[in-house]
């Protein structure tokens, strides 16, 4: 079954139908709504979008960036992945002194000076304190007390690094039901240090407990149970059996679901996106502790398509859904093997996509 193509078909069209002329930050001119929910139940498959071709290496690629904390476009260009090329190239151009202007270099000239230069890169590459940096170092500012004699005394103010994805997987381990499984990426004392100021600004997670019947299934067609463990019939020293069975096998006890809140959606070229990087997101974070993907929830506020992308949406509006891929990943709850203790070690390859099929891809221009 695929909705989520069906959803987001039906997002397009009301923004046609309902949509408020608006102008923006790039100049370009959109079509506009406020505030819009989508749902994805993940067992109806990965939800890549099949209704135009997508770039799945460079889905993943943005992530792992974002999961290593990395801040400098030099990965991406590395992984020909070229989502902050524009950004990148603009806060480079903005950085040139007036006087230098005459000597800037083209975009081309100056992604290919990223990728062949390491001391260029580190210098002209960096993005400011965007996603990775805030998901894996947000600093936190503490004052302490210095006694000085005297009755005397000085406050000093001291940094300290947070490690929000760290942190989010160590409380999904210990408290799986808290309230507080979060992570933010909208630092307001540094959003003027960022090339730009966080689209999808932060999420949330939500765990449940399994029934037997939904651990049964939890492996596919691993099922140990041919029958229905729960309702008037099932005697209680059978279902003691297969917990013990279940748990002996290590499968997973509960269900964790996602919600992502962005504050600004390019919905014909991000939001594909951002739907299929934060399904990736949850994919990951359940194989690190154990849980099954359970809903992926997206809560939208300014929800728009630029005027160069209209007659593209109108394009994919017209096609007919295919049935969702299946998504394969290594196995990464190992110590040795964890993409949150080392994620210098992955690599798209990694992340497999089974059975996609799709229309062919609808080019749009990239506003920045």
């Amino acid at each position: 079954m695929n909705t989520i193509d069906i959803i987001y078909q039906d997002l397009l069209q009301a923004i046609l139908n309902s949509g408020v002329v608006k102008r923006d930050r790039t100049g370009t001119g959109t079509l506009s709504l406020f505030g819009y929910q989508i749902r994805h139940d993940m067992s109806e498959g990965f939800p890549l979008l099949t209704t135009k071709k997508m770039a799945w290496k460079s889905i993943v690629t943005e992530l792992l960036w974002f999961l290593r904390g990395d801040t400098n476009i030099k990965y991406l260009v590395d992984n020909r992945c070229h989502i902050w090329d524009g950004d990148a190239y603009k806060n480079y151009c903005n950085q040139i002194p007036d006087y230098s202007k005459q000597f800037t270099m083209s975009k081309d000239e100056y992604i290919n000076k990223i990728k062949t230069d390491d001391e260029f890169a580190k210098t002209w590459g960096e993005l400011g304190s965007i996603y990775g940096k805030q998901w894996r170092d947000w600093k936190a500012y503490r004052s302490f007390r210095i006694e000085e004699g005297g009755g005397d005394y000085s406050i000093e103010y001291r940094t300290s690094a947070i490690d929000q994805i760290a942190n989010l997987i160590s409380e999904l381990k210990t408290n799986p039901d808290s309230r507080r499984l979060m992570v933010n990426a909208w630092n307001v004392g540094q959003l003027d240090q960022m090339v730009l100021p966080p689209c999808h600004y932060g999420f949330q997670v939500y765990t449940r407990e399994l029934s037997l019947d939904e651990r049964n299934h939890s492996l596919g067609p691993n099922m140990v149970f041919r029958g229905i463990l729960s309702g008037p019939h099932a005697r209680p020293e059978e279902l003691t059996r297969y917990k013990e069975i279940f748990d002996k096998e290590n499968r997973p006890t509960r269900a964790i679901s996602l919600m992502w809140n962005q504050r600004s959606v390019d919905t014909f070229l991000g939001l594909p996106f951002n739907i299929a990087s934060y399904g990736l997101l949850l994919e990951i974070i359940a194989k690190e502790v154990n849980m099954v993907p359970d809903e992926l929830i997206g809560n939208l506020g300014d929800v728009h398509l630029y005027k160069n992308h209209i007659e593209q949406a109108k394009e994919q509006i017209t096609r007919t859904p295919f049935e969702l891929p299946k998504l394969q990943i290594n196995d990464l709850r190992s110590d040795t093997n964890s993409i949150i203790r080392d994620t210098t070690k992955w690599s798209y390859k990694d992340f497999q996509i089974d059975d996609y099929q799709s229309h062919p891809a609808i080019k749009a221009p990239l506003s920045s």
